[in-house]
C-alpha cells in the first residue's frame, strides 16, 4: 500500500505540471478530454508489464506479512520447551523429551528431536545429528526468505522491458511519420517507459531491504537456537564424561629403594 501511494505521488507530481503546461488556455469544445490521473489510470498506463509489476508487489506484501508472521523467536523457539526438554533429560528420560518435542513442532524441536535420537551414541553421536539437523533447517528458512530476493531483481527488469517497449513505441511513432512526429504523438510510449521504470523500482528497493532485515533475523535466530540446544544436552556431555574420569589407569606404585630388601 505504501508503495502503491507513493508510486501515484510521485507520478502526479510529474505529470500534471506537464499536462498544464501543454495544455491550451482556452481549450476548443471538441478537444479531447485529457488523461486522467487517478491511481488506475496511471497503473494501467503501465501496460501488461506494469500488470506483471503489480503482480509481485502483491506477491511482495504477502511474503513480508508472513515473514513477519513466521520468522519469530516465540514461533521458531517456543517458551519452556528447552527448560522442560533439560529437565527430562536431567532425569534420564530422553524418550518423553522426544514426546515433548513432537508437542510443539518448530524450529527448535526438530534439532533437540535429532540430538534425542542419538542419545544411545553418546554425545559425538548427538551433536554430530545436531549440527546436521540445524544446517537443513536453517537452509529451509533461508531458501523461504530467497523469494523476496527474487522479486527484488526481477521487478527492476522488468521496468526495463518496459522502458524498452515505450521507446520502441515512440520511435515506431517517428518512424511512422518520416520524423515529423510531435512530441504529443511520441508522449505515450515515454510515458510507458517512465510508468513501468517507476514501477520496478518501488517494487525492488522496499523487497531487497526487506530480504536484509530477514536474512539477519534468521542469522540471529539460528545462532541462539545452537546456543540453546548446547545448553539442553548438557547433562548428556556430563554423562560422557563421568565413566572418562572413572576409568582412569591407576597410578603404579613407587619402586622400593634399592636397599629396602
Amino acid at each position: 500500500m505504501f508503495a502503491k501511494m507513493l508510486m501515484c505521488s510521485l507520478l502526479c507530481c510529474l505529470a500534471v505540471p506537464a499536462a498544464a503546461q501543454e495544455a491550451p488556455a482556452t481549450p476548443p469544445a471538441d478537444a479531447a478530454s485529457p488523461a486522467g490521473d487517478s491511481l488506475w489510470d496511471i497503473l494501467a498506463a503501465g501496460g501488461v508489464v506494469g500488470m506483471l509489476i503489480l503482480l509481485l508487489s502483491l506477491a511482495a506484501v504477502a511474503l513480508v506479512i508472513e515473514h513477519l508472521m513466521t520468522l519469530r523467536e516465540t514461533v521458531l523457539m517456543p517458551p519452556g520447551l528447552a527448560d522442560d526438554v533439560f529437565q527430562l533429560l536431567s532425569s534420564g528420560k530422553p524418550s518423553l523429551a522426544v514426546e515433548r518435542c513432537r508437542q510443539q513442532p518448530s524450529f527448535l524441536a526438530f534439532v533437540l528431536s535429532a540430538g534425542l535420537s542419538e542419545v544411545e551414541g553418546g554425545w559425538p553421536a548427538a551433536e554430530k545429528a545436531i549440527e546436521d539437523t540445524m544446517a537443513d533447517q536453517s537452509a529451509r528458512l533461508f531458501r523461504k526468505i530467497e523469494y523476496l530476493s527474487v522479486i527484488g531483481n526481477i521487478a527492476p527488469m522488468l521496468g526495463l522491458l518496459g522502458t524498452v517497449v515505450g521507446m520502441i513505441f515512440a520511435f515506431r511513432e517517428v518512424a511512422a511519420t518520416q520524423g515529423a512526429a510531435r512530441a504529443a504523438d511520441l508522449a505515450e510510449g515515454i510515458y510507458l517507459a517512465l510508468v513501468t521504470t517507476v514501477m520496478g523500482l518501488i517494487v525492488a528497493i522496499p523487497a531487497l531491504g526487506a530480504f536484509a532485515i530477514f536474512r539477519n533475523r534468521v542469522d540471529q535466530l539460528v545462532a541462539e537456537a545452537a546456543y540453546v540446544a548446547q545448553h539442553v544436552f548438557r547433562p548428556l556431555k556430563r554423562q560422557e564424561g563421568a565413566p572418562r574420569r572413572a576409568k582412569a589407569p591407576p597410578v603404579p606404585p613407587a619402586a622400593p629403594p634399592a636397599g629396602a630388601r
